[in-house]
């Protein structure tokens, strides 16, 4: 059974082919979907990109690049896509950004201003900048995902101030769904356990976190990145027609252990 066949969304955030976002855009594929993508400025990146989607058996995508902190970048893209298409499903955002050099365990404190107003606006504004877009893509209704991690919640030493903005993110999540459910436009957030992406190799201390997930999670074992994409699947499919406002753990049980 195909949960989302007929459909069409826009996925942010492919870096390469072990980004969350790719697991999550193959496992949309699978299921059906037509996916549209973004990918950050410049021809270096959008060959990233598009080798990663080849992997996909995509060899011709819709791409247009974007930087989710311009908003003429934004704008262009949803017009483009209200031009192209007229409507669509869902918005897939797997965005985020810090500066690494303050992703060491123990130097939280040292985050500086810039440093701190970079990784709000690039992890957390970015949905919120989208999802002000949405409606004129969604006029029938919709879904928004973004990924979140458990550092959002509770420290993790070396995530710092990624934790913040995933917090950020995570209750922008609940605002928009709040006020957009009237649109019949849903937002969640899936809480993905560690995942050896490119962004998780600049968080100082990962392979230890992997350890401890490894042996402290109920199902002793770290996940996998198509277990998130078929979780997206599910929000983003009819299945999930009266879930929204939630941050839904993919981590193998680890985020209910308390020692």
């Amino acid at each position: 059974m195909k949960l989302l066949e007929g459909k069409r969304g826009v996925v942010f955030g492919i870096a390469n082919d072990r980004s969350y976002a790719w697991c999550i855009t193959k496992q949309l594929i699978e299921h059906g979907a037509k996916c549209v993508f973004t990918h950050l400025p410049g021809a270096k990146m959008e060959h990233r990109v598009r080798l990663a989607l080849d992997e996909l058996g995509l060899k011709h995508p819709w791409m247009m690049p974007c930087d989710v902190q311009s908003d003429t970048d934004l704008d262009a893209v949803f017009a483009r896509l209200k031009e192209d298409f007229g409507k669509i499903d869902f918005i897939v955002h797997s965005v985020a950004y810090a500066d690494r050099k303050y992703l060491e365990i123990g130097n939280f404190h040292t985050t500086p201003r810039a440093v701190w107003n970079q990784a709000l606006d690039i992890s957390a504004y970015s949905l919120l900048a989208l999802a002000q877009r949405a409606p004129q893509v969604m006029p029938e209704g919709g879904s928004i995902i973004a990924m979140s991690y458990f550092g959002g919640e509770k420290v993790i030493p070396g995530y710092n101030v990624m934790g913040i903005a995933k917090a950020a993110l995570e209750h922008t999540s609940r605002y928009l769904a709040a006020e957009l459910g009237r649109k019949k436009i849903r937002v969640n957030t899936i809480s993905g356990g560690p995942l050896r992406t490119l962004a998780a190799s600049a968080v100082g201390g990962i392979n230890d976190v992997f350890e401890h997930y490894k042996h402290k999670s109920p199902m002793h074992r770290n996940i996998e990145g198509e277990e998130v994409g078929n979780t997206a699947v599910f929000l983003l499919s009819n299945q999930a027609s009266a879930i929204t406002g939630e941050n839904l753990h993919v981590d193998c049980g680890y985020s209910i252990i308390g020692v």
